[in-house]
C-alpha cells in the first residue's frame, strides 16, 4: 500500500513538472500567432489607477522609422544575435562598475520576453526565467515577430503601451505616420518613459534623440533591419 502511494505521488509530481515545463512553451506558441493579452505590468499599473491604453498594430501598420529607431537605440545587433548580446552585456558591466548612471545590456528579445511573460523586478528567479523565455522566443518566433510584439507591448508613458497608443498620446497621429524625428524621440524615452516626454522634450531627450536619429541612417543604409523585412 505504501509503495503504491509513493508511486502515485511520484507520478503526480512528474505530471506537475511536465505541465510546468509545457506552460511556457504553450504561451510562446500562442503569442507567435496571436496578439498577447495585457501583461502583468499593464494590469498592475491599471489597478493603481494609471489606465490602460494598449492598441495592437501589425508591423505593416507601424512606421519603419520606429523599427530603425528601436534598433539604433536599444539593440544594434538585433539581427545578428540569438537573444543575448554578450558584447553589450560586458560593456554594461564595465560601465556600471565605474559608477554613475546604471546601464543595461538587455536585447530587444530579452525585453520582449520580460514584458510579455513575466513580472517587473530584478530578482534572480525572474532573470533566470527571462533567459529561458528569450531562448524560446528566439527559437520559435521570427525576428520580425519579436520586433512586432516588442513595439506593441513596451511602455511609452504611464498607462500607455505600444506604438499606436504612443503615437496618439505624444503626437496625435497613427503609428504608421511617425516621422524619423518623432520615432527617434520615442526611442529616446524608452529607458525611463515615466520620467521623460517625447513631445516638447527636455535637453537630455533632445540630445539622445539626435544621436538615435543619426544612427538610424546607419541602420537603414547598412541593412541592419533586414531581418525584420520592412515594407
Amino acid at each position: 500500500m505504501a509503495r503504491g502511494r509513493k508511486k502515485g505521488w511520484l507520478r503526480a509530481a512528474l505530471i506537475a513538472l511536465a505541465v510546468l515545463a509545457l506552460l511556457p512553451i504553450g504561451g510562446v506558441l500562442i503569442v507567435a500567432v496571436l496578439p498577447p493579452a495585457p501583461t502583468i505590468l499593464m494590469l498592475r499599473q491599471a489597478v493603481r489607477g494609471e489606465g490602460l491604453d494598449y492598441q495592437w498594430r501589425g508591423l505593416n501598420d507601424i512606421s519603419p522609422n520606429l523599427v530603425n529607431a528601436a534598433i539604433a537605440a536599444e539593440d544594434a545587433r538585433f539581427c545578428s544575435h540569438h537573444g543575448f548580446d554578450i558584447e553589450a552585456i560586458q560593456k554594461a558591466l564595465d560601465h556600471n562598475a565605474e559608477g554613475g548612471r546604471i546601464r543595461g545590456g538587455s536585447t530587444i528579445s530579452q525585453q520582449t520576453a520580460k514584458n510579455v511573460f513575466l513580472w517587473p523586478g530584478r530578482d534572480w528567479i525572474r532573470k533566470g526565467l527571462e533567459a529561458g523565455y528569450t531562448v524560446l522566443i528566439e527559437t520559435v518566433w521570427s525576428k520580425r515577430r519579436i520586433m512586432e510584439v516588442y513595439l506593441n507591448v513596451v511602455e511609452w508613458a504611464p498607462g500607455v503601451y505600444g506604438a499606436q497608443a504612443a503615437a496618439q498620446h505624444w503626437f496625435g497621429k497613427e503609428a504608421a505616420d511617425l516621422t524619423p524625428r518623432e520615432a527617434a524621440r520615442l526611442a529616446a524615452i524608452l529607458p525611463a518613459p515615466r520620467r521623460y516626454k517625447a513631445a516638447s522634450p527636455g535637453p537630455y531627450v533632445r540630445r539622445r534623440a539626435s544621436r538615435i536619429q543619426a544612427a538610424m541612417g546607419t541602420v537603414r543604409n547598412e541593412g541592419l533591419n533586414a531581418c525584420v523585412r520592412l515594407k
